[in-house]
């Protein structure tokens, strides 16, 4: 008896052994199992996370993308171009595909423009007029190609002190400016952004520029603020010469006017306009040369008042050149860098004393010589 409980007993541990072991070679295989399949739950979502970085990578570059700034793009260099303001010469070609226009004071009072293009195909520009010395200074500093028809003697002169890279349509053929004959001469000679290359890869000018922008533009909308009122900005360059611009509340632009006439373009008959004005406020004078033909010379190397106008508001800002071939800055009255719109800009520079007027949707105000 007493063997058999033992033998019996013997059996039944060796049952329970085996209960013990198949119950543990059980639980591995479930802990094993579990740890694969959290494996392969990780690597899908691992995977899963990866594709959907990698598209959200690509939505956040094309974000960006979208999000550069259009009015200065590409590393064309730009092309500067001399036109006539004569009001014989209106309507003019160009100046809306223009990115910057300069306009400054010559002799008789009148004023002269000069159009940047920068990667931009324009098939007609002009009428294009004669250099005046003092515009190689922002030709100079936006490292444009110079395009113009005749010279004044100290223009030519600075032309090759500088080593400007010009291109002068006097001596070049009709195939780079031609006459038209809806006007009459000296007010229609005119050309093309496609000639003028031409004319410069032949010449051996560079047609690629790293140069920064003058200007700070920025793609977020800039509301000015604390700005004041500024709808309609009327500008005397001079008795002959008084520019206005009207504010076009639902395009968000200005457009322009002189001696009291809507200005247009040549072929389209549009409106000219702009998003940006800037006012800069620096004296002219009469030089004293043997032609005595009333050229004017303009004192822009210095500190001096402005304005920068968009969307319907003027903030008063500070101009600064500190030499003929370095780049204006722009800074607002605590010393920053003026940030600017991403559209065309007029550079209005105007004699210290004039009378800028620039009005609000209810006020007025009349700009002083020393603001």
């Amino acid at each position: 008896m007493n063997g058999t409980k033992w033998r019996e007993r013997d059996e039944n541990m060796g049952n329970k052994g085996t209960k013990i072991l198949i119950a543990i070679l059980i639980i591995l295989i479930l802990v094993s199992g579990g740890i694969m399949a959290y494996k392969i739950t990780r690597d899908k979502e691992n995977e899963t996370q990866e594709v959907f970085g990698n598209q959200n990578e690509e939505i956040l570059t094309t974000e960006i993308e979208e999000k550069e700034v259009q009015i200065f793009n590409g590393n064309d260099r730009p092309i500067a171009v001399m036109i006539d303001n004569h009001n014989q010469a209106w309507p003019q070609a160009g100046l809306n595909q223009a990115y910057l226009v300069y306009e400054i004071i010559v002799e008789g009072g009148e004023t002269r423009l000069m159009a940047l293009f920068k990667g931009v195909n324009v098939d007609k520009i002009g009428p294009v007029r004669s250099s005046r010395h003092y515009f190689l200074d922002y030709v100079m500093e936006n490292d444009a190609i110079y395009a113009h028809y005749g010279w004044s003697p100290q223009a030519q002169s600075d032309i090759t002190k500088y080593s400007i890279n010009n291109i002068n349509g006097i001596t070049e053929s009709e195939k780079t400016f031609w006459r038209v004959k809806d006007k009459s001469a000296p007010h229609n000679a005119v050309t093309s952004t496609e000639a003028l290359l031409k004319v410069a890869k032949a010449k051996g000018y560079k047609t690629t520029s790293t140069k920064e922008s003058v200007l700070n533009y920025v793609t977020d909308e800039i509301e000015l603020k604390d700005g004041q009122g500024a709808t309609t900005i009327t500008i005397p360059h001079s008795s002959l010469q008084k520019v206005k611009y009207e504010y076009d509340e639902q395009n968000q632009v200005y457009k322009r006017y002189a001696r009291n006439k809507a200005q247009t373009d040549w072929d389209t008959g549009n409106s000219v306009t702009t998003k940006n004005i800037i006012i800069t406020f620096c004296d002219n004078y009469t030089l004293d040369d043997s032609e005595n033909k009333g050229r004017q010379g303009l004192k822009n190397i210095g500190t001096f008042d402005g304005y920068y106008i968009t969307n319907g508001k003027a903030i008063k800002i500070k101009c600064i050149k500190e030499a003929r071939n370095t780049q204006t800055k722009y800074e607002d009255l605590q010393g920053n860098e003026i940030k600017v719109n991403d559209g065309n800009t007029w550079i209005n520079i105007c004699p210290i004393n004039a009378k800028v007027v620039i009005e609000g949707p209810s006020t007025t105000e009349n700009t002083a010589t020393n603001m």
